[in-house]
């Protein structure tokens, strides 16, 4: 890396499927951009999700720790002050820190995961906060600025109320919300936003490295790409007029789009979501390229670390499950992750699974920066668990062995919805039993609970579909014993973790400059 410390640039693309990148072997042509610039950086083949879902994986981007123990796998969940955040170790550790979200859970509740930025712009919400905000006339700006908190109050309360929640993704409400408060955020003025701000914070002459985070959440329900992406994308559905309105009802469905459905989808009705998924990644591609070019025109790229990556997949009827609600199957888990860092080598691949919660660390490691821990944390060992590694050397061996986790626990929000809508369901897929897998090599292991759900060669079997735990006993049994170590671990550490501890973990972090 260059002396001078690098500018870094986290992109979040939300609820964004490995399987569905050209790059990655998909057979359409998605990710034209991602794909250009993936062969210019470091492409990571088996790069695993700490969680199935927005908030415990990004809690757990955002701390370096698993779900398990950073304990916010809730919609209403809040991050413990204990846990520092990467935006607050960078900010102490001299960056300017900011952020361009397009996702509510992350932008809008009250979880945790706004501490530390400088300046943070949501662009999900009935009033969304953008850089320009103060370029508006008196009157529309002191109005905006006033129900800006109002509008914030009423989100977080249908994080709270099942029944508020429940109420809102009624067919008739859910498009209005959607629409009306920016569900899916605005990519295109997120990634305007985001270079007009670079260009004029650089010109300016400031001395800060900064520290960017950018969540776009164009691949997420509800489905409305261009007709013109549309047609380039998935051309076998352009006259067909039953697909277009199918699409429509289930936009509309908001409780649809995490519940199991009761009867097995159809073939149609996969290749109707899937092409409207697929043009969505297409859509968002576009400014995503946009965004990589200015960064490669301008030279900016020269000293800056640009992480990609994914939270999330996305179930499809998969596994008789639809959305990222319940399981840690490969469509859900299996993400992108790419990294491009100042005077790397070009166009690698790494074929080793490791966890993106490592994100946390990698960041830090560019920035040279140690968070204030003791030997005995987790995040300790920042150096040996930064993915710069793979990129310098690939035949050090990992510092975690080739393994990875993955936690998928069930949001009682969603169970909530789903118990009032299909409760039969829940017991005949054991929806509220936590499910954990583990990848060592081509190997993975899903349990559920104490029990064995599943051994999968996910090489040879992607799709998960040969159960092999019946012939694989010994295998079985040996990836079986490291979850169990994984939790007895966890539960470990977290129980010396008490209240107390917490307080004087809290106020020596204070002490610090980590919380305010």
């Amino acid at each position: 890396m260059p002396e001078r410390k690098p500018d870094i640039l986290l992109i979040i693309l939300d609820t964004l499927r490995r399987d569905r990148l050209s790059i990655y072997g998909h057979h359409r042509e998605t990710s034209p951009g991602f794909d250009a610039f993936a062969a210019r950086s470091t492409r990571f083949t088996r790069a695993v999700a700490p969680s199935q879902w927005t908030i415990p994986a990004h809690s757990s981007l955002f701390t370096g720790i698993y779900p398990s123990t950073h304990g916010v796998i809730e919609a209403y969940g809040q991050l413990s002050p204990a846990h520092p955040t990467l935006a607050e170790i960078l900010q102490v550790g001299g960056y300017h820190t900011v952020a361009f979200c397009n996702n509510p859970l992350v932008g809008v509740l009250n979880n945790g995961l706004q501490r530390g930025f400088d300046a943070f712009y949501n662009y999900a919400s009935a009033i969304p906060h953008r850089p320009t905000d103060a370029q508006q006339s008196g009157l529309r700006r002191r109005f905006r600025r006033w129900f800006r908190p109002y509008a914030r109050r009423i989100g977080n309360q249908f994080a709270h109320s099942d029944m508020l929640f429940r109420f809102s993704l009624h067919p008739l409400l859910t498009p209005i919300w959607s629409k009306y408060i920016n569900f899916k955020g605005n990519t295109a003025n997120s990634i305007n936003d985001l270079i007009d701000y670079h260009d004029a914070y650089h010109q300016g002459g400031a001395e800060k490295p900064t520290f960017t985070f950018v969540n776009l959440m164009g691949a997420h329900l509800p489905y409305h790409p261009p007709q013109d992406i549309m047609n380039r994308i998935a051309p076998e559905l352009r006259d067909d007029r039953a697909a277009y309105r199918y699409m429509n009802r289930f936009n509309a469905d908001g409780a649809g789009w995490a519940t199991p459905p009761d009867e097995p989808l159809t073939d149609w009705q996969r290749l109707v979501l899937n092409g409207f998924y697929d043009a969505e990644i297409a859509y968002q591609d576009n400014y995503l390229d946009r965004l990589l070019n200015h960064l490669l025109t301008t030279g900016v790229l020269n000293n800056t670390l640009v992480i990609i990556a994914a939270d999330h997949g996305e179930g499809h009827g998969e596994h008789d499950l639809f959305g990222h609600g319940f399981n840690v199957y490969q469509e859900l888990v299996h993400v992108p992750l790419v990294i491009h860092a100042p005077d790397a080598a070009e166009g690698k691949q790494v074929v080793t699974n490791v966890s993106t919660r490592r994100l946390f660390h990698t960041i830090l490691d560019a920035a040279g920066i140690t968070p204030p821990l003791d030997e005995n944390d987790p995040n300790a060992n920042v150096r040996g668990l930064s993915l710069l590694n793979a990129l310098n050397d690939n035949t050090a061996p990992d510092a975690e062995g080739d393994l990875a986790f993955s936690e998928a626990f069930p949001a009682s929000t969603v169970l909530n919805v789903i118990e009032h809508r299909s409760p039969k369901v829940i017991e005949r897929l054991r929806l509220r039993q936590v499910r954990r897998a583990i990848y060592q090599g081509n190997q993975k292991l899903i349990m559920r609970e104490n029990q064995v759900e599943g051994l999968f060669n996910v090489a040879s079997d992607p799709a998960e579909e040969r159960n092999l735990a019946a012939e694989q006993p010994e295998q079985t049994a040996a990836l079986e014993s490291k979850i169990k170590a994984f939790v007895e671990e966890i539960s470990q550490s977290t129980d010396l973790r008490t209240a107390e501890m917490d307080a004087k973990v809290v106020e020596q972090l204070r002490a610090l400059g980590y919380v305010e």
